[in-house]
């Protein structure tokens, strides 16, 4: 499915969760959480994600960061709308077609919903670490979770 946003609309979302970002909250101290550390080498990225997963099920996540760019920002405020009370096998899905789109290769749209916002940040490769930083954070989430660490 083609993507429906407009350049500017893209720009709108960004900002809106750059400015306004969304499920921020320190869980470093609540063992309920896996909390996974992640930073960057290439850019001020150093963000923190705690993931609930109850009966196969994202039950929470949330994240803060020390600093971040606005790419990092915006996108991982808009994964833990997308991916929160999913199932793994939903947000695996999201996630993977999130990578799909930033490497130019075929995804859906439709899952995608704000994070589509991104489609063009595979023009700056630099970016792709930021807008995917959160990401990955969750998928070494999964991991711990998967390996019996919580």
């Amino acid at each position: 499915m083609p993507i429906s946003l407009s350049e500017e609309q893209m720009r709108e979302v960004i900002m809106d969760h750059y400015t306004h970002p969304r499920n921020v909250k320190d869980l470093t101290n609540d063992d309920t959480y896996i909390t996974i550390h992640m930073d960057s080498a290439s850019c001020i990225d150093d963000i923190f994600v705690h993931v609930k997963i109850n009966h196969g099920v994202i039950a929470d996540i949330k994240w803060h960061f020390n600093q971040c760019c606005a790419i990092s920002k915006a996108s991982t405020s808009i994964m833990t709308e997308l991916i929160n009370n999913k199932s793994i096998e939903e947000a695996e899905a999201i996630i993977e077609n999130f990578f799909n789109m930033l490497n130019e290769k075929e995804f859906d749209s439709d899952v995608l919903l704000e994070a589509n916002c991104f489609c063009n940040t595979y023009k700056q490769p630099s970016r792709i670490n930021c807008a995917t930083i959160g990401y990955r954070g969750f998928i070494e989430a999964l991991k711990e979770y998967q390996n019996g660490k919580r």
